[in-house]
């Protein structure tokens, strides 16, 4: 979709300045509300930031969710990654968050990987070369901190056996006039995209399926992939299942002004490959919110409420709500220049990858243990 601010969210394109509270309308969402975190926290004794500052602020059926748990029907989680290239720390953050909602309902969490969909939409990348991404990026689901015996990695082409079945019963419920309005497809699109909607349905239903009854989903992912499942609650009644709930997350930033992390412009984001030099060379070079000069920055202050290297602490590297008021309020005063801000963040980055590196090394070793196989 597009509005009159020129901004796209399709599942294979986010551009421009997102309008969330028109996203919630246009894609029929409901937004995440003070009761609904209240009634989180009942269950979990503490909010996590992410939903704290409103980054994961929009939802499909949580509260029912939440219905269901309380009446002791736990729900599973499920997530993905479409696997085009490197893990970046835009795509961490969905990742960062369904690990909180693990250990707090103590939920199994079903890990998608769709090296197939990526075959298909991207004509620069081979199937090989996808599906030795997947592997690539679930060494960083793996360095989040996953429980192993309640966390299962599939890779889409490697696990057909048990994906097809399910995505061909959904398939017959779904018509080409529907899929063609839901993701923009037309008389060009080849027939494998065309189908893969059915693909990314199935694992809402693997739980149901292998345990023999109905399991609630919960679905947390950023809201670029929410018509996947609009189609997928249409069908779900059909098929005797229960309608998978989804909670959604905003776009991390670019370090460009405007628009989000992309995996396709590297200079407009952090990769966890990155070396901790690169990594410092593009906060660098990001876009600020400052004046033009030290002197003008010096007199009029900055403007935090569009700068990317603010918004990298806001969304992942200060937690402390008091610390990042003061950074805040710090930018407008005139006490905090640029250049500072940016060695100060550039310090917490260069952290946060060598550590997240030492578990994604680790995850060499052990990523047998969360790999489903057919």
């Amino acid at each position: 979709m597009a509005n009159e601010r020129e901004f796209i969210v399709t599942p294979w394109e986010v551009r421009g300045e997102v309008d969330y509270e028109k996203l919630i309308r246009e894609f029929g969402t409901t937004p995440i509300t003070d009761d609904l975190l209240e009634r989180i926290k009942k269950h979990t004794n503490e909010l996590h930031p992410l939903l704290k500052r409103k980054i994961f602020f929009s939802h499909r059926d949580l509260d029912w969710v939440l219905d269901k748990y309380e009446i002791d029907e736990k729900f599973f989680l499920y997530t993905g990654r479409g696997p085009s290239g490197h893990t970046h720390l835009g795509h961490l953050i969905p990742w960062i968050f369904t690990k909180y909602l693990q250990d707090k309902f103590d939920a199994e969490l079903y890990f998608q990987m769709t090296d197939d969909e990526k075959f298909l939409h991207n004509p620069e990348l081979n199937l090989d070369e996808t599906t030795n991404y997947a592997y690539d990026n679930a060494l960083d689901v793996i360095a989040c901190g996953f429980d192993p015996k309640k966390t299962f990695i599939f890779i889409d082409t490697e696990y057909m056996k048990t994906l097809y079945k399910i995505a061909t019963q959904f398939a017959k419920h779904v018509t080409f006039s529907t899929v063609k309005a839901a993701f923009g497809f037309d008389v060009s699109t080849n027939i494998g995209l065309i189908f893969f909607p059915s693909i990314q349905a199935a694992p809402c239903f693997f739980p149901s399926v292998l345990k023999g009854k109905n399991i609630p989903c919960l679905i947390p992912a950023a809201i670029d992939q929410s018509v996947y499942w609009r189609v997928a609650r249409d069908v779900a009644p059909k098929l005797g299942f229960y309608k998978p709930a989804e909670i959604h997350s905003k776009f991390f930033p670019s370090l460009m002004r405007g628009g989000k992390m992309s995996a396709s412009e590297p200079e407009t984001a952090i990769f966890t490959t990155d070396s901790k030099e690169l990594a410092e060379r593009k906060i660098k070079n990001a876009f600020t919110g400052g004046q033009a000069t030290i002197k003008e920055q010096k007199e009029k202050g900055g403007n935090p409420d569009i700068c990317p290297v603010y918004f990298y602490e806001y969304f992942l590297f200060d937690l402390d709500d008091k610390s990042l008021a003061e950074t805040y309020q710090s930018c407008k005063n005139c006490c905090l220049l640029c250049g500072e801000h940016k060695q100060k963040l550039a310090k917490k980055v260069k952290s946060f990858l060598a550590e997240h590196q030492r578990k994604r090394e680790k995850a060499k070793s052990i990523i047998e243990k969360f790999i489903l196989r057919d």
